[in-house]
């Protein structure tokens, strides 16, 4: 069901609930002003997509998404990938990547796979974001400090030639800068600004002087982009090939991957905020239909938006209507105040993008983790940081993923344990169930021994069963292996087990398995475990067990 019908079957369309909608989409759609052109230049874009994507994405999620409250638009999480997009293919490259990208969130959306993405484990998120928050942070010293175009395709590159060209500031691009950082991060705390967002108070404040000062050297969207246009471009379709397909499928399944981790992390947060419920699988068709439809517009990327979801919940907004104003607002913008544009200066959108990347990277919580958490969690937390900062988003997410699994796997295999269980324990267990069944044994016969398995039999666990039960030290009669505490056992455990059984066989010992539930037994009679072993040495109860060892041990004597 769609967050629209949601909110619909719930009343929150009625009369009462306009007003507080309406003002909460108005001041989420002021919020998204300096931030998505700020998004759009740092992704190699023109200032005035950035704002063609927060309508048009903003629109299709609020109208087609899984969560009532979610605001989508340009995101900062975005820049590291897109930038190199644009880079390396174009601007129209970025868009057919965005429109494929879109097509693999709707196709993950109606096959089901939202809850997938929630498998991904903290410190890989913590790790990414971070490290995209430190490339953010960097790559606006250029226009922060007025410096001179640099060089370079890798981090360490770009991060040496801005160090060098750092006694090239310009002081006036400086000073703006500065000014309007102090203003982002002030304003909230003066009494009588706290209710207007810091970014736009930088913006009106900064184009002010900029317009009335007119320095020199300082550069802003009119002298790099020509100022913004009135309206939205006529709806366009990206010119598409199928060499152009295969060469962007790489980075349309990175978009897409990180569309979907942030898309539903805001919906997450979102819920945490005010206690309603998303629907994963219908939010990333929304957010499919929202990158289909934002390049056909001239945008690009755009997943949830988890500051501008948090501003909307705390102005008091609870349906999709406040995102449907927030979109509005945005188009009202776009015809009225186009061209006041002119003035802003490209170092006040670094400042505020530098605030951006100081919230993304989450400092505290960073070094919280650092030091609270277990150090296998803080090895894959900064190798993952620096995967990202380094090398590439998507290596680093892999990577990460890889070495969060076989650290889960680790885990897993420790806690699977082969327990030898002695002649006391099992007689009094045989005790209890010869209660209700007096012609059972009441205790296993000499030559008898019994191991339990406690735990998944799976490949990561293969080792530690397999060494304690061939390695008996004295072989016995008859070996009775219990799996009433196995919960699944994979193709790997199976073939291990009749490996098993065969080494056994060989040095004379009679192999009897019991207690398994039913889907590990029909897995091992599947798998021709059982027929291997004889379907009349499987038994479905320790008494029965017990018999059948009593038989076994008895003609082994004989």
């Amino acid at each position: 069901m769609t967050a629209l019908r949601e909110a619909w079957l719930a009343g929150l369309f009625r009369r009462g609930n306009w007003l507080p909608n309406i003002v909460a989409g108005v001041i989420v759609g002021v919020v998204a002003l300096p931030l998505a052109m700020a998004f759009a230049i740092a992704s190699g874009a023109k200032p005035e997509q950035g704002l063609y994507t927060a309508i048009v994405a903003g629109l299709a999620v609020s109208l087609f998404g899984g969560s009532r409250l979610q605001i989508a638009g340009p995101t900062g999480a975005f820049i590291v990938v897109l930038s190199a997009i644009t880079a390396r293919h174009g601007i129209d490259g970025l868009q057919i990547a965005t429109l494929m990208a879109g097509l693999i969130l709707l196709a993950m959306g109606l096959t089901r796979l939202g809850s997938v993405i929630r498998f991904i484990p903290a410190p890989v998120i913590v790790g990414f974001t971070a490290g995209i928050g430190v490339i953010i942070f960097v790559g606006q010293w250029r226009d922060f400090f007025g410096l001179p175009p640099v060089t370079g395709e890798h981090f360490h590159e770009k991060f040496w030639h801005l160090l060098q060209a750092l006694p090239q500031w310009h002081p006036a691009t400086t000073a703006l800068a500065l000014g309007s950082l102090l203003v982002v991060v002030g304003a909230p705390r003066v009494r009588w600004l706290h209710r207007i967002p810091g970014p736009l108070v930088a913006l009106v404040v900064a184009t002010a002087v900029q317009a009335l000062f007119h320095f020199d050297g300082v550069a802003t969207i009119g002298s790099a982009f020509g100022g913004l246009p009135r309206g939205l471009p006529a709806p366009t379709l990206p010119e598409v090939t199928l060499a152009r397909v295969i060469e962007l499928a790489g980075p349309a399944f990175t978009i897409a991957m990180l569309g979907a981790i942030e898309s539903l992390l805001s919906a997450v947060v979102a819920d945490g905020m005010a206690g309603t419920r998303h629907d994963s699988n219908q939010e990333l068709v929304g957010q499919g239909i929202a990158n289909i439809l934002a390049p056909l517009f001239g945008g690009f990327a755009a997943t949830g938006a988890i500051a501008r979801t948090a501003t909307n919940i705390r102005n008091r907004g609870n349906s999709p209507l406040a995102g449907i104003m927030h979109a509005l607002t945005l188009v009202l913008v776009l015809l009225f105040l186009a061209p006041l544009a002119a003035s802003v200066p490209l170092a006040t959108l670094a400042a505020i993008l530098f605030v951006v990347a100081y919230n993304m990277s989450e400092v505290r919580h960073f070094a919280r983790m650092v030091r609270r958490a277990p150090r296998a969690d803080v090895a894959i937390l900064l190798i993952t940081f620096t995967l990202t900062v380094l090398t590439d988003l998507v290596v680093a997410v892999n990577i990460g993923v890889i070495l969060a699994m076989l650290q889960f796997l680790r885990r897993m295999s420790a806690s699977v344990e082969v327990a030898h269980q002695d002649a006391l324990e099992i007689e009094r267990e045989l005790g209890t169930a010869g209660s209700d069944e007096g012609s059972l044994p009441m205790r296993m016969p000499p030559g008898v021994m019994v191991y339990s398995i406690e735990g998944p039999f799976f490949f990561g666990a293969v080792e530690t069963c397999e060494r304690a039960l061939v390695q008996t030290h004295t072989d016995p009669r008859v070996l009775l292996i219990r799996l009433g505490r196995v919960p699944f056992m994979d193709m790997t455990g199976m073939q291990t087990l009749e490996a098993v059984i065969g080494t056994l066989r060989k040095r004379g010992v009679a192999v009897v398995l019991a207690e398994a539930n039913e889907r590990v037994r029909q897995k091992l009679a599947r798998a021709g475990v059982l027929a291997a072993l004889g379907e009349e040495n499987y038994a479905d109860s320790l008494a029965e067990a017990a018999r059948r060892c009593s038989v076994l041990a008895g003609e082994a004597g004989s």
